[in-house]
């Protein structure tokens, strides 16, 4: 479905991120990880269209007879084709609604114009109802329907992590990039995202690219795993594999 092409990211004298390839096939769930710094997050800018690749090129294929090259999209095109994401900080609409929250995110496929929009014509209204029913649903799917009418802000942190992820459903992707969703969480937290995260693969049919630095949940739903240091892929392969990979303990704990 993603096929990142010998990737180079260079601000000024800087590389970020140095020749990296990888693959994301459809159905799986697929990590990125690495220390602090490694450019993870600069991978998943240039796949989302924050940056372009100074060198290389991404092509995403969400059939076989429908295939883009990323490189020539700009952001909002590439989430229309089928790509979203959340942020490791995350970013809420702070003082909407829970529903106002993931509403907006339904607007990526609003086929109605700015005139329809501002004297609320019969195709509009009934784009906007099908819009509510579709947040309603989501909501409800996610265990957030209960919380709709309260302001996001308002909401325990790790709800708000599932905010996030229901507004990015919202657009319908076919591609699902979370950058490190269990940042901040406590253990309890962080078990009930692994079937979080397990369920919504399942049932929105999802294909998921993760970064994440809480090993115990890359290793409980990735079926593969890249590993980036330095801007360098130095390994990928089962998580039984990264685990005892000579490479990935050095980058991580600094020993042979």
């Amino acid at each position: 479905m993603l096929k990142i092409n010998n990737i180079t990211m260079r601000f000024g004298g800087v590389v970020a991120v140095n020749a990296f390839t990888a693959e994301v096939k459809k159905d799986e769930i697929v990590g990125l990880i690495g220390p602090n710094g490694a450019g993870k997050t600069t991978v998943f800018n240039m796949v989302t269209g924050v940056y372009k690749p100074t060198e290389g090129n991404i092509v995403f294929s969400p059939s076989e007879e429908n295939s883009h090259s990323l490189s020539t999209l700009s952001p909002d095109e590439i989430a229309k084709i089928g790509i979203c994401r959340t942020f490791q900080n995350i970013r809420l609409f702070k003082h909407l609604s829970v529903m106002d929250n993931v509403f907006i995110g339904n607007h990526l496929r609003l086929k109605s114009g700015l005139l329809s929009s501002v004297f609320r014509l019969p195709n509009y209204t009934k784009e906007e109802k099908e819009m509510y029913d579709k947040s309603k649903y989501l909501l409800e799917k996610l265990d957030l329907y209960e919380e709709k009418d309260e302001k996001a802000f308002s909401l325990p942190y790790g709800k708000q992590r599932r905010l996030e992820i229901a507004r990015a459903l919202a657009t319908e992707p076919k591609l699902l990039l979370l950058d490190e969703p269990a940042a901040g969480m406590n253990p309890q937290e962080t078990q009930e995202l692994m079937e979080f995260i397990r369920k919504i693969k399942e049932e929105f049919n999802l294909t998921i690219f993760l970064i994440e630095h809480h090993m115990e949940v890359v290793m409980g739903v990735c079926d593969r795993i890249y590993v980036l240091d330095h801007g360098a892929h130095i390994a990928d392969g089962s998580p039984n594999e990264i685990q005892n990979n000579p490479k990935v303990i050095e980058a991580y704990l600094g020993v042979d």
